[in-house]
């Protein structure tokens, strides 16, 4: 059976949402230029030979609409290959390499791009999407909404609805999530000020190092300005200053600007292809995906859905958390980060080396490609051979990939 290997990753700058540097840029076309960019890493491939591209987004519509990935590939000219827009909100870009993954193991394919894509910048309002949340929200949900209302004015400590026979609120927001799952398992606001701080100072640090560099393919706008940094990333950042920040979703609550990801607009591709094809071009692979995973539990605590999704990925691997040499959880919230790391077992050490998205940015639908395109960085960086890539999901779910080094 044809393992699946990742031959070239590529990602864009991360820009600020609404103010940042690639807010005049659309989705579509910031897509097409990151895959344009992995696509060159490989001269030997023949483009029109892909069999199949994956576009993940969270938001697919308005600009994000009309199966962008299918827009995408005619913008880069390749008529000849076919295009799916995959949703699994955070993890939508984990969803497309593992499409690409089991396509191989399955004999369906050589070739496949997986990629992915969020310009917040560029939503529409909801209203002229079609229409207000009475017309999105599902009636059933009413309830739950008007309990997680109370909650959130209460800041009491969170406890599953279904133990009392009630429905949990598919469309809590997610800053509401991360203070139950603060609640729920007691992670101080000193906590997660002190990971949001490290991972700016790790973030500072790998710039420095000109890290990442080696991963960014530049963006040039239209009047010709060239981006090649990430927006996000803040030098000097202390505890004194960001303990000094306000809670964002509760009066009393402890998720501050400091220790959550902004808004952000970014893209990032892989080239995935099997190893038989890629040694057929003289190929040296940069990475093999080992096994991936994904997981459901209350949306009410989704932050915590790494931890399920992990084991199951490791479980598939024949491997534990022992054997990996590095790790990376999404930074939707530190908060998330610690309770799913501590259940883990996780060497603080070893994850997000490089800052996450607290640092970074997280445009949803790209952040699965764009960690994985870090990780494949730091593990040649740190010469390690297995990393984990593992992340919470809007709604209730939870995803992990695993991959090895091997180039």
């Amino acid at each position: 059976m044809a393992e699946a290997v990742i031959v070239a990753a590529a990602r864009t700058p991360i820009g600020r949402a609404f103010k940042g540097s690639l807010a005049g840029v659309r989705p579509d076309d910031l897509a097409a230029g990151v895959i344009r960019a992995a696509l060159e890493q490989v001269p030997e491939l023949d483009p029109t030979t892909v069999d199949d591209l994956y576009l993940g987004c969270a938001e697919p519509w308005a600009e994000h609409g009309f199966n962008m990935a299918r827009i995408v590939s005619v913008l880069l000219g390749l008529d000849e290959v076919p295009g799916a827009t995959i949703n699994r909100f955070c993890a939508s870009s984990v969803q497309t390499t593992r499409q690409a993954f089991h396509a191989i193991k399955a004999g369906e394919g050589d070739v496949f791009i997986s990629a992915g894509v969020e310009c917040v910048s560029r939503y529409a309002d909801f209203s002229g999407a079609g229409g207000g949340k009475a017309e999105w929200h599902n009636p059933a949900f009413a309830d739950a909404q008007e309990r997680t209302a109370q909650t959130a004015a209460s800041n009491q400590t969170w406890t599953d609805p279904r133990e009392q026979g009630l429905l949990p609120d598919a469309y809590m927001a997610m800053g509401q999530t991360a203070e139950n799952v603060a609640t729920a398992l007691g992670i101080s606001r000193e906590r997660q000020d002190e990971w949001g701080v490290t991972s700016q100072n790790r973030a500072e640090a790998a710039i420095a190092a000109g890290i990442f560099a080696k991963e960014i393919a530049p963006v040039t706008l239209a009047d010709g300005t060239v981006v090649s940094t990430d927006d996000g990333p803040r030098a000097g950042v202390t505890i004194e200053k960001v303990s000094t920040l306000a809670p964002v979703f509760r009066e009393d609550g402890t998720v501050t600007a400091g220790n959550c990801c902004p808004l952000n607009d970014g893209a990032a591709a892989l080239v995935v292809m099997s190893d038989t094809r890629a040694k057929e071009l003289g190929l040296t692979p940069l990475a093999r995906v080992v096994s991936t995973a994904a997981s459901a539990l209350s949306p009410e605590v989704m932050g915590l859905g790494p931890i399920q999704a992990s084991r199951k990925a490791l479980a598939q691997a024949g491997m534990s958390i022992g054997d990996m040499d590095l790790y990376e959880i999404n930074e939707a919230f530190a908060v998330q980060v610690l309770g799913s790391a501590d259940a883990l077992g996780m060497d603080y050490d070893r994850l997000n080396v490089h800052g996450g998205a607290i640092a970074l940015g997280h445009p949803f639908g790209s952040t699965g490609a764009r960690i994985s395109t870090t990780m494949i960085n730091a593990m040649q960086t740190r010469d390690a051979q297995f990393g984990l890539e593992t992340m919470c999901v809007g709604g209730g779910q939870g995803m992990t990939i695993i991959l090895e080094r091997l180039s």
